[in-house]
């Protein structure tokens, strides 16, 4: 009876975090902006048009960004731990993420050979979207055409993964061709960034994510049936097949997306869901699913905080600092915990 009372708590305190950080997050930055000054431009009471400027059309898409790739990815690591229960899962084991990167290497890398050849430029934000996404969804669209034929999950877990090494082949001999210009450009993609959003993409990627999000919370029964197996699952009645193209395609339309507009972000999406139930100490999804979406938000703020260096005018990559800061917290919770439940 007290365990309802103790997961409103923990909801509660979460979500006060959330909104604590989020203020944090967005009054620190390489420009020093006082507090109240922060407070009376998010209520139209400033008169410094640059303070106003920073804070509405950098700071705050830049934590917004960071709140949605957060629970995105924390969620997208969810479903693929619980469709192959494999704790190792995480939003890049289908390839779909990696099938982004791919997009985006032939954009940075593949167009370098025909602008040198004949002398146009192709690559900019919106272009570079719209080829990670077009990659993403490949991939996305082979490994459901794939899983049509295939009933076996971990077979299905094995294809992803050689979908992915697949695509990382074509990145490096890419890679190896082009000039370093262009190499360079991909590797500072490859860092992930949470601040070259506009509020038009932004509202564009809330609207993917919110897709992705309905998906899972529709496969919540189908989810804690599988942690059981499948055959448990279609005794239950659950539709395996069915069931397993929405998980796929929230995956996808989750890790996709963000890929395609933040970069490849490491760590979230396999470590969130773990701590998560570390905390909760359950397994129903009914739970993990707003648990995950509130805690991946929270971590990434954190992470995002930490990487803006106060003060500096440097960014750390996002991607750094959240293996640093996540993996050893990961470890220690492990540790103390002397098991994992999954």
């Amino acid at each position: 009876m007290n365990q309802p009372k103790t997961y409103k708590f923990y909801f509660l305190a979460l979500v006060i975090l959330l909104v604590v950080l989020f203020f944090v997050n967005i009054s620190l930055g390489s420009v020093f902006i006082p507090i109240k000054e922060t407070f009376a431009t998010l209520f139209g009471n400033s008169s410094n048009t640059s303070w106003h400027y920073i804070i509405w059309n950098y700071r705050i898409p830049k934590a917004f960004t960071a709140i949605f790739v957060g629970s995105g990815l924390s969620l997208s690591g969810l479903l693929m731990q619980t469709l192959f229960r494999n704790p190792l899962a995480g939003p890049f084991v289908l390839g779909i993420s990696s099938g982004s990167s791919l997009g985006a290497a032939l954009l940075i890398m593949g167009a370098g050979l025909l602008t040198s050849i004949f002398s146009f430029d192709i690559y900019n934000n919106v272009t570079l979207i719209i080829a990670s996404s077009l990659g993403s969804f490949l991939v996305l669209f082979a490994v459901l055409s794939v899983a049509i034929k295939i009933k076996d999950t971990m077979s299905l877990l094995i294809i992803g993964l050689m979908f992915g090494s697949i695509t990382g082949a074509v990145v490096s001999v890419l890679s190896y061709f082009t000039t370093a210009e262009k190499l360079q450009q991909y590797t500072y993609w490859s860092f992930g960034s949470l601040g070259d959003l506009s509020w038009s993409q932004l509202a564009l990627l809330t609207g993917i994510l919110s897709i992705g999000i309905l998906l899972s919370i529709i496969s919540i029964k189908p989810l804690n049936a599988f942690l059981l197996g499948e055959n448990y699952a279609q005794s239950l009645g659950i539709q395996i097949k069915k069931s397993r193209y929405i998980i796929i395609i929230a995956t996808g339309l989750l890790a996709g997306s963000i890929t395609a507009f933040a970069g490849p972000i490491a760590f979230i999406g396999l470590a969130t869901p773990h701590l998560t139930r570390q905390i909760f100490n359950t397994t129903d999804h009914k739970t993990l699913v707003p648990a995950v979406l509130i805690f991946g938000a929270v971590i990434m703020l954190i992470c995002d905080t930490i990487a803006q260096f106060p003060g500096s005018e440097s960014v750390l990559p996002i991607n750094a600092i959240t293996s640093i800061i996540g993996a050893p917290v990961v470890i220690w919770l492990l540790i103390k915990k002397q098991k994992m439940v999954f």
